[in-house]
C-alpha cells in the first residue's frame, strides 16, 4: 500500500520561500508520476506541479517561475520549492500520486499547511 508523508508547511512572510518534501513509501511502480496539489479554504483543489518518472515537469500557471518539482530517487522523496510567496498561496499541499501525469491522482497524502503573510 502507498504511503505519502508531506513535511515542510510553515508560516511565512510575503516574498519568502519554503521547500516542502514528500517521502513515499510501499510498491514501487514503473512511469509513476508524483506531484503536489493544494487547497485553499472556500477554494477548488488546484494541480500544482507534476514530475514523471522521466523527470519531465509541468506546473500551474500560478506558480511557474516561482515553484519548482523534483525528485530524489535514492530517498525514495519529491520536493517542491517555493519562492517569493504570496498570501494566494496559502493552502494545504497535499503530495499525490498518478499511474499517468494526465490522470487525477490515486493516492493522496495527509496535507501540509502553508500560509503566507502579507
Amino acid at each position: 500500500q502507498v504511503q505519502l508523508a508531506e513535511s515542510g508547511g510553515a508560516s511565512v512572510q510575503s516574498g519568502g520561500s519554503l521547500r516542502l518534501s514528500c517521502e513515499y513509501s510501499g510498491p514501487v511502480y514503473s512511469n509513476l508520476c508524483m506531484g503536489w496539489y493544494r487547497q485553499a479554504p472556500g477554494k477548488e483543489r488546484e494541480r500544482v506541479a507534476t514530475i514523471d518518472d522521466g523527470g519531465s515537469t509541468t506546473y500551474a500557471d500560478s506558480v511557474k517561475g516561482r515553484f519548482t518539482i523534483s525528485q530524489e530517487y535514492v530517498k525514495n522523496s519529491i520536493y517542491l520549492q517555493m519562492d517569493d510567496l504570496t498570501p494566494d498561496d496559502t493552502a494545504m499541499y497535499y503530495c499525490v500520486t498518478m499511474r499517468v501525469c494526465q490522470l487525477p491522482p490515486n493516492v493522496w497524502g495527509q496535507g501540509t499547511q502553508v500560509t503566507v503573510s502579507a
